[in-house]
């Protein structure tokens, strides 16, 4: 766990609110909206400093502020004289904030989840997302995590290669599961979408999530569900529906948190799980 010290220049914020933090020069104006102000340059990057899940301490040791993603944020609307638009942590308030000049400590704890469903009629609000919201709670009864997101989108590959990239290598969430896409119906495009964006591929995981739904159903036959991992994030697809679902996650959560472990450099002899 690594700890890194900032100063910041805070807006004053309810518990909830999500402020993005930009840079902002010591003799810059102030900004025309709502934002966190930091003066030192770069600002943390999203992957490497700032993992979406960091907190913020001060110095009693409460979280204050949680990343919760990034924004693009253009000079003018910072009013600022700069060509470049800056890429922005979001940061949401976990207590309320006044407004002031305070040094926080930033750490990470824990596992960050991002979820996927991926339904034409969901994303068009014709469909009430189950399997998504399913995904979380049975990740988050195994696994410790520090934050959480859902996304809903239609069917489409490009789409879905987009976000999964933006989630792991601009967020830097640790663990995507998706639900849908992955039959044999003209829209299933999630394994096209994906194996071209994975650095390796994760076999064990396919093979055991087969096996779990062959044992409830022949049809399961047809699934192609592929895992794998890109960057430092682990990235499995689960198929649509809410059974299936379950019989996958509970195939592969045993083995989840060691896999992340390795994944980020843990150096511990695996026999230890023999």
């Amino acid at each position: 766990m690594t700890e890194t010290i900032h100063t910041l220049s805070l807006h004053a914020c309810a518990e909830g609110d999500i402020l993005p933090l930009a840079f902002l020069p010591a003799t810059a104006e102030p900004a025309p909206f709502a934002v966190h102000g930091m003066a030192a340059r770069p600002l943390p990057d999203g992957n490497r400093d700032w993992r979406v899940g960091t907190c913020l301490y001060d110095a009693s040791g409460v979280a204050r502020l949680k990343v919760t993603g990034r924004m693009f944020l253009p000079p003018s609307v910072l009013a600022l004289d700069a060509p470049h638009t800056q890429i922005c942590p979001l940061l949401e308030a976990l207590t309320p904030i006044e407004a002031g000049t305070r040094t926080l400590a930033a750490r990470r704890e824990h596992w960050a989840l991002a979820w996927i469903t991926l339904s034409d009629k969901g994303a068009a609000g014709l469909r009430v997302d189950e399997s998504g919201p399913l995904m979380a709670a049975g990740t988050r009864a195994k696994l410790p995590l520090c934050h959480e997101q859902g996304f809903m989108i239609p069917d489409d590959p490009q789409t879905l290669r987009s976000l999964v990239m933006e989630l792991a290598l601009g967020q830097g969430y640790d663990l995507i599961l998706t639900s849908g896409g992955t039959g044999l119906a003209p829209r299933d495009t999630t394994p096209e979408a994906l194996l071209p964006i994975f650095e390796r591929r994760l076999p064990g995981f396919e093979q055991a999530m087969m096996q779990a739904s062959l044992a409830k159903t022949p049809t399961a036959a047809i699934s192609r569900a592929v895992a794998g991992t890109l960057g430092r994030t682990i990235v499995i697809t689960l198929p649509g529906s809410r059974k299936a679902v379950s019989e996958n996650l509970a195939a592969i959560l045993p083995a989840l948190d060691h896999a992340l472990e390795k994944l980020h450099g843990d150096p511990s002899d695996c026999g230890k799980w023999a």
